[in-house]
């Protein structure tokens, strides 16, 4: 009896096809020394020296011989994808300034993130006073309060009085940098 449960102890000949089906031949995928001798384990058997004969049924193993070392055991462990729903984040930045057209010079551009809806308004002026009204006309009243805006570092979005604002609404500011405009590549 082992940890509260009775294994059966199998011969040397039984281990190898216990080996052998645990060690995922009947899955079409092979599993490493500690998945295969934990599969065993759960099965109820014991093997005595259970490592070793892994170790010997692996050198056998055609299959396992010509796949070689496998390196993926102790590998940095992945980011989780970030989950933003509909119209949560936004991207939004100026162009121009451009010929005058109705004494508009600026398009402010807005884009969501994820369904990669594009807002457009132009523009006299690139200021503070655009960007405020743009958020509380087309983003807030028509998508909803955004979770988090990313834009870059022009003044017309570094400042106090549109800091004030997405407080106020619990809106998360991101800044891109500089000289890497991909960060905020959406817009």
């Amino acid at each position: 009896m082992l940890d509260g449960i009775i294994h059966c102890c199998v011969s040397k000949e039984e281990a190898y096809k216990i080996l052998w089906h645990c060690h995922g031949s009947d899955y079409g995928g092979r599993f490493g020394g500690e998945r295969t001798a934990t599969k065993v384990l759960q099965s109820g058997f014991y093997l005595p020296i259970l490592f070793k004969d892994f170790r010997e049924f692996v050198r056998r193993y055609d299959s396992c011989q010509r796949a070689g070392n496998l390196p993926h055991g102790h590998d940095m462990p992945l980011q989780g994808i970030l989950e933003i729903e509909l119209f949560n984040v936004w991207g939004m930045d100026f162009m121009g300034p451009f010929p005058p057209s109705y004494l508009n010079t600026y398009i402010y551009v807005a884009v969501d993130y994820v369904s990669k809806l594009v807002e457009a308004v132009a523009s006299p002026t690139n200021d503070t006073r655009v960007v405020m009204k743009f958020l509380q006309k087309n983003t807030f009243s028509g998508f909803g309060v955004l979770r988090t805006l990313i834009n870059d570092g022009g003044t017309h979005f570094c400042n106090k009085q549109l800091d004030f604002m997405l407080n106020r609404y619990g809106v998360c500011h991101k800044v891109a940098t500089p000289y890497q405009q991909h960060t905020n590549g959406q817009a």
